[in-house]
């Protein structure tokens, strides 16, 4: 029951946290004047993803793949930004790649610590009544 409600609660987390990625897409958008397209772009697949988190809040083993997406595509962007961490042209940069590397570490260890367990082939397969 604690695990339960401790995924519930990194659901509503980290689901906000994403979701806030709305206000920096829509600021390049309204302006015109994106900086980096790649960012805007990215960040609004985070969005996307902070809002079918929040929607795995009241099931968390009904989306198990969202949970587990959200997880792992964590430790593929920490991967990316810690490798352009270590490139010479984003030295000035270097703290910030690797801060939110730790950041996505961490978001992706503690969903994969807690998310819902496989439900067990006998009850998969038990007939409906």
């Amino acid at each position: 029951m604690i695990r339960a409600r401790a995924l519930q609660v990194v659901l509503v987390l980290v689901g906000l946290v994403f979701t806030a990625a709305v206000y920096p897409v829509a600021m390049d958008l309204w302006r015109g004047d994106a900086s980096d397209t790649g960012d805007t772009m990215m960040m609004s697949l985070y969005f996307t993803l902070g809002i079918f988190l929040l929607l795995a809040v009241c099931n968390p083993s009904a989306h198990r793949s969202v949970i587990a997406f959200a997880a792992w595509s964590s430790f593929a962007h920490a991967v990316v930004m810690s490798a352009l961490g270590f490139q010479p042209k984003f030295v000035s940069e270097r703290a910030g790649f690797w801060g939110g590397s730790a950041v996505l570490v961490v978001i992706g260890v503690i969903l994969i610590a807690l998310a819902p367990p496989k439900p067990s082939r006998e009850l998969a397969s038990a007939p409906v009544a």
